[in-house]
């Protein structure tokens, strides 16, 4: 082994020859594409005759388009698998790259090229199945452009593609570990566009589909890019194997649940029961992907138990370094070679048609809710209904579980963390459930009052228990921090983010308070309201986006965690005091107009009750105006305490420094005492000598007057 300038040491003599690790590459690639093409025979997503005077696309389509998504699927893998490798797997004793994440990123960049050209096929391909023509015949620029602008998949494909163009300059002129961290984040998000579309899309249950299936995408990506990153590390003989595996392994524990846990809840929606596992092609496929997805896990509990401690444990010495890596590579390409045909076993899947459901036959406002209609609100339904949100059970479940987990680090550590954070968080979720998953959540689809209500809780009462939860300052103590020295670990690089311009700017209090009012009127009086009612995805994004712009404003004013801006106390009240009136009007605009907010959506329901829409509407002003003056209320008196809490801790400080000060005199003599050790002390002294003068001054005059 020898050491290069940059960082940690490569070998110069490869562990694995460079032939063996393209082999192994090669025989991956090929047994997906085989794994595809049997799928798609098998489940029926294979080009089948056309019938004479149909349109055609051809068999170059019929076969070239999930051959296309394969390749972008195993590209992107590879992308972000890469990009995480050099930015938080494999350390880098300084922020800038060393020399192997460096050719990691180098090679990122290759792939995310392969990735861009895979998208741009799909998206010809694509086209040319909606027109029935062959590729040749739609490579027209206005057929191309109406396509990625006026379709749903055409604008996914567009988005990614965008993205993925990022993701290739960021990784072509990344030389920082920050740089390649934002990398693989926009490579992640890149993943999520063809998700929002396709089978889950035209499901019932239409957020807890693609909720799902992105969960899916994403930590199936990091699981499997992951390892493919680790083997090419192992392959170049890298010395660093024995800090980056045992982190790699907590990540794929995780991401394993979170596959696991999403496939079957996507797999529930579309299959709608138990019996088509056994009755169509698609649930056999399912079968077949679980138990891929079973032996997977089995190899990595085995790998957890015994190969991560024997890399730690060998990977340190030099006559183990090379032995080690050799065995890590061989291990890690045979499981990513099962990983690659269960991607050609996916990629088939989504081509394959699903299932009957049950009930195709849906009413008008249960396609436009993704579920039934509810009945009159009650009090049983509102405490017990439910809607089938993914994208909030995801939140909570990601929440709930980082959150307590945090907890576990800090206590093993022997630190204490408070209860009243614990209680605040956990009572913000809960207030989150019922207003998203919850009856009051179900409720809000079809009834504005009960969507002003869910925006209050949403905006005023979450982010108040989120923010005083400090979970930023929880993740800086849970947060793993530096493997070698001066390395920029995942604690560093959150500081990283709390220190970075853009979030002293987005945290500014004028512009958070700016947020917090003016999103209300952007929102309701504008013809963005309707927009976002009438689409599952933009409903979703109201409610996060109320979490928030609430989280911003609340974390600015009564925040735990440390913050780029230390507002006086009385500034925040003055915050408080100029947010109340806006609030206020904005209620009573609602209250006091004569028009339906979005009445195509609400007519296009039909509900059989609270018909009057104009009254329900009136009502929902009046709850907004009772209810968003009390958390306002509530966190005036939180600041007053905060304030009492600060000038206790100063005189306290005052008291501590005064003590020590007068310790110092008794012990060493009045004239020993250091200056400057008691601010209170010598401000004290200070005006004691001005008394003295003034003294002296009124004595002299005294002497000097004649009698």
């Amino acid at each position: 082994m020898t050491a290069t300038s940059r960082g940690p040491r490569v070998a110069r003599d490869r562990p694995v020859p460079r032939a063996a690790s393209l082999r192994w590459a090669a025989l991956g690639a090929v047994v997906a594409l085989v794994v595809l093409v049997v799928v798609l025979l098998v489940g029926g997503g294979a080009p089948q005759p056309v019938p004479d005077g149909l349109p055609d696309p051809g068999p170059v389509t019929g076969w070239g388009l999930p051959v296309a998504r394969l390749l972008a699927e195993l590209a992107a893998m590879a992308s972000v698998g890469l990009l995480l490798t050099a930015a938080l797997l494999l350390p880098s004793p300084r922020d800038a790259l060393a020399d192997l994440p460096a050719r990691a990123v180098a090679l990122a960049a290759r792939a995310a090229t392969v990735w861009l050209l895979a998208v741009v096929a799909e998206a010809v391909l694509t086209v040319s199945e909606i027109l029935g023509a062959p590729p040749g015949q739609v490579l027209d620029p206005t057929l191309l452009r109406s396509f990625l602008g006026q379709t749903s998949d055409g604008r996914a494909l567009l988005v990614q593609a965008v993205l993925v163009v990022v993701v290739c300059v960021l990784a072509r002129t990344a030389t920082t570990t920050r740089a390649v961290a934002l990398g693989c984040v926009v490579a992640l998000v890149a993943l999520v566009p063809p998700a929002l579309t396709g089978h889950a899309a035209s499901t019932g249950s239409h957020e807890l589909a693609v909720a799902s299936l992105a969960v899916h995408v994403l930590a199936a990506s990091v699981w499997v890019g992951g390892l493919a990153g680790l083997a090419w590390a192992a392959a170049q003989g890298s010395d660093t194997l024995r800090h980056a595996v045992p982190r790699y392994s907590t990540v794929a524990g995780w991401c394993f649940v979170a596959v696991a846990v999403s496939g079957v809840v996507n797999a529930g929606v579309r299959l709608q029961g138990f019996t088509p596992l056994g009755t169509s092609a698609y649930g056999g496929l399912v079968l077949a992907k679980v138990a891929a997805l079973t032996a997977l896990g089995a190899f990595g509990w085995h790998h957890r138990r015994r190969g991560v401690p024997d890399v730690v444990a060998r990977a340190g010495t030099a006559s183990g370094r090379r032995e080690t890596a050799r065995l890590f590579f061989t291990v890690a390409a045979a499981e990513l070679v099962v990983m690659a045909a269960t991607v050609g076993l996916a990629v088939g899947l989504s081509r394959t048609p699903t299932p009957p459901g049950a009930a195709l036959a849906r009413s008008p406002a249960a396609e436009l809710l993704g579920f039934p209609m509810p009945g009159p609100p009650s009090l049983r339904s509102l405490l017990l209904g439910w809607v089938p949100d993914g994208f909030a059970l995801t939140f909570l479940v990601v929440a709930a579980l980082l959150y307590a987990r945090g907890i576990r680090s800090v206590r093993r550590r022997g630190d204490a963390w408070p209860w009243g954070r614990v209680v605040s968080w956990y009572a913000a979720l809960v207030v989150f459930a019922w207003a998203t998953i919850g009856g009051l959540g179900l409720y809000s689809h079809v009834m504005f009052s009960a969507h002003m209500v869910a925006h209050m809780l949403l905006s005023m009462v979450v982010p108040i228990g989120l923010v005083l939860g400090a979970p930023v300052t929880l993740a800086m103590r849970a947060l793993p921090g530096p493997r070698v020295r001066g390395e920029l670990g995942p604690r560093q690089l959150l500081l990283a983010v709390l220190h970075s311009r853009p979030f002293r700017v987005v945290t500014h209090p004028l512009l958070v308070l700016a947020l917090f009012v003016a999103s209300l009127y952007a929102l309701y009086f504008t013809p963005l309201f309707p927009t976002l009612m009438h689409s599952h995805l933009g409903h979703v994004a109201m409610e996060f986006h109320f979490v928030a712009v609430g989280c911003l404003f609340f974390f600015v004013l009564v925040g735990i965690d440390p913050t780029p801006w230390r507002i006086p106390p009385i500034a925040r009240i003055g915050l408080l005091f100029a947010a109340m009136p806006f609030h206020a009007f904005f209620s009573i605009a609602i209250m006091s107009g004569d028009r339906v907010l979005a009445p195509a959506y609400f007519r296009a329901l039909h509900r059989p009750f609270s018909t009057d829409l104009l009254g329900d509407q009136h009502l929902g002003g009046g709850i907004g105006w009772a209810m968003g003056e009390l958390p306002i209320l509530l966190v005036l008196g939180a600041v007053f305490v905060q304030w009492a809490r600060s000038d206790q801790r100063e005189a306290d400080r005052f008291d501590r420094v005064a003590d020590r000060a007068q310790r110092r005199t008794s012990l060493g003599g009045a004239g020993d005492a250091p200056a400057g050790s008691d601010p209170l002390a010598d401000y004290n002294a200070y005006l004691a000598s001005l008394a003295a003068h003034d003294a002296r001054d009124a004595g002299a005059r005294d002497g000097g007057t004649p009698r």
